[in-house]
């Protein structure tokens, strides 16, 4: 990409007040920096269909010149509306990012990814039914995609490292800021191993709690099906769960969020008809894949170094309430 058009989505990306689908019209109207940093606000404003509240070309292009610095640094990438290397389900979306940065390897699009979330603070049960998941989707040739959260995210992603998938992790924040301060390590894996870190947040940009809700439907675009492991009446994780039925993903519920008095959340959904798993062997099938004996026949081993990581997850407290 050339340093050009590189700067204007950046700037893009910045410019207050905007919806995403506003800076999508913006991104298709504008080829080059140059073109943009001469608009009047009242032309960005047409092009938008309504007032801009503040309009500041040099501003923007400072920030995105810094942005860009510090995209260079980090080792980041980033995908725009107008680029092929976009995820393309997330152009299903009703409000799919204008940009999507990344670190690591964006998501191969013609390999199904299953969504894994659930409460930050599981039940163990839970936790390791989160983590065999993870493992024997890896195991079925399936990338895990999860919000990096404590609880239920960390053990999915931890499953799906264990079983050799290039896990995806969406954040709500931005990539040079990950959040939570726990989980970088996790993070640092996940790139190592092949996988990737997404977000729509500029960097720099620090976790907030409406960031989360919209990083859900990102993780249930991405997404052929999304399992809630564990969820209590008001989860986080429900939203991910809405976003994938209006998106006409595969919904499933996960069997030991349904005996955990943290589950509420999670029979609700049984009752309204998400499919209930114990394993992977029911997606496997709906997907045409072969589960194999060593999935089918699997015995939960969680080991020392699981076991205390399951300890310190549930016990450790999230200070600013953020994600599920």
């Amino acid at each position: 990409m050339d340093n050009g058009r590189g700067l204007l989505d950046l700037m893009i990306a910045r410019i207050p007040g905007l919806s995403c689908k506003e800076r999508i019209k913006l991104l298709k109207k504008f080829d080059r920096e140059a073109d943009l940093a001469v608009c009047s606000k009242e032309d960005i404003g047409e092009i938008a269909a309504r007032p801009l509240k503040a309009w500041d070309p040099d501003g923007l292009r400072f920030q995105a010149e810094e942005d860009l610095l510090s995209i260079t640094r980090t080792g980041m990438g980033y995908a725009s509306w107008p680029e092929p290397e976009y995820p393309p389900l997330l152009r299903e979306l009703y409000d799919p990012p204008a940009l999507v940065f990344y670190r690591g390897v964006l998501p191969d699009p013609g390999k199904p990814l299953a969504a894994v979330v659930g409460t930050r603070r599981p039940s163990s049960g839970a936790a390791i039914q989160a983590f065999d998941l993870g493992r024997d989707l890896a195991r079925a040739g399936i990338p895990v995609v999860s919000g990096l959260a404590l609880g239920i995210d960390a053990f999915s992603h931890r499953g799906n490292l264990e079983g050799g998938a290039p896990t995806v992790a969406v954040l709500g924040s931005g990539l040079d800021r990950v959040y939570p301060a726990s989980n970088r390590g996790l993070a640092r894996r996940i790139v190592e191993e092949g996988g990737a870190l997404l977000s729509e947040y500029p960097p720099g940009t620090r976790p907030a709690r409406w960031n989360f809700p919209a990083r859900n439907r990102i993780i249930a675009g991405l997404a052929r099906a999304v399992i809630i492991v564990e969820a209590p009446e008001k989860s986080g994780a429900l939203i991910t769960a809405n976003f994938a039925l209006e998106l006409g993903r595969e919904l499933y519920v996960a069997s030991a969020g349904l005996a955990s008095p943290l589950g509420a959340g999670t029979r609700a959904l049984a009752e309204d008809g998400a499919g209930i798993v114990s394993g992977i062997e029911a997606i496997a099938r709906d997907w045409g894949l072969e589960a194999g004996p060593e999935i089918a026949d699997a015995v939960p081993d969680i080991g020392s170094g699981l076991a205390s990581s399951l300890a310190r997850s549930l016990n450790l407290n999230c200070e600013d309430g953020y994600g599920r």
